[in-house]
């Protein structure tokens, strides 16, 4: 993929893609080397365990998140943080109504193919 996002993008006006039950997700930015996404959880939405070959951080920006990384897990709220390595199993419970913040590197260009980006 060699193709990049516009400079200055609105929220009101990207895509949201239902990405599992419960959730659903913005690409916010991107190039072939980052992309950023907004995800939308419902209380109970589950990120299924899986991993991927991208390094990953995200950010939660409201709501509580149980969150499992390489057979850890912790209650993360508001303003936490963490950092997945590549080829690392993690995974996320939604425990109240949430957004999280999530950028990856390289991009994630499965997410393009998957659906309406």
């Amino acid at each position: 993929m060699s193709s990049a996002s516009e400079a200055f993008l609105s929220g009101s006006e990207i895509a949201k893609e239902k990405v599992a039950e419960g959730m659903v997700r913005q690409i916010m930015g991107h190039d072939d080397s980052i992309l950023m996404a907004r995800v939308e959880f419902d209380k109970g939405a589950v990120g299924e365990i899986h991993a991927h070959p991208h390094a990953q951080v995200a950010y939660v920006a409201s709501g509580k998140f149980e969150v499992f990384i390489d057979g850890k897990k912790k209650i993360l709220g508001p303003g936490d943080g963490f950092y997945i390595e590549p080829n690392t199993d993690h995974g996320a419970v939604c425990l109240e109504p949430g957004v999280l913040i999530d950028v990856f590197s390289p991009t994630r260009e499965d997410f393009f193919e998957a659906g309406g980006y």
